[in-house]
């Protein structure tokens, strides 16, 4: 009798991801407003043959963050794209300079 083998590209072959409903679950947020935060490109997905969006895991803690940029600081989420790509961008400089510095 011979052993079953382990399939260990599994998670490579086939990521995990959420549906639209499951994510809207998760994230308690209106599937409504997961499409429209989708087009307005602040929701990275994936779409499969039919048309159906896909979420990452890491698209929950992207979900947290938006609704807490937004309560926080009172803006609207179309203007949450900018201030985003703008934290990001500090971000990228701070991880830059951490580096140079332990270079020297």
């Amino acid at each position: 009798m011979t052993e079953p083998t382990a399939r260990t590209n599994w998670p490579l072959a086939r990521p995990y991801r959420l549906s639209l409903d499951s994510y809207a679950r998760i994230t308690g947020v209106h599937p409504d407003m997961v499409r429209r935060l989708v087009t307005l490109g602040l929701l990275e997905i994936t779409r499969d043959a039919e048309g159906n969006l896909w979420f990452a895991p890491s698209q929950v803690r992207e979900m947290a963050r938006i609704q807490r940029l937004h309560l926080r600081l009172n803006l609207t989420y179309a203007s949450l794209g900018l201030v985003m790509d703008l934290l990001d961008r500090i971000a990228a400089l701070e991880r830059s300079q951490r580096r140079s510095r332990s270079d020297r």
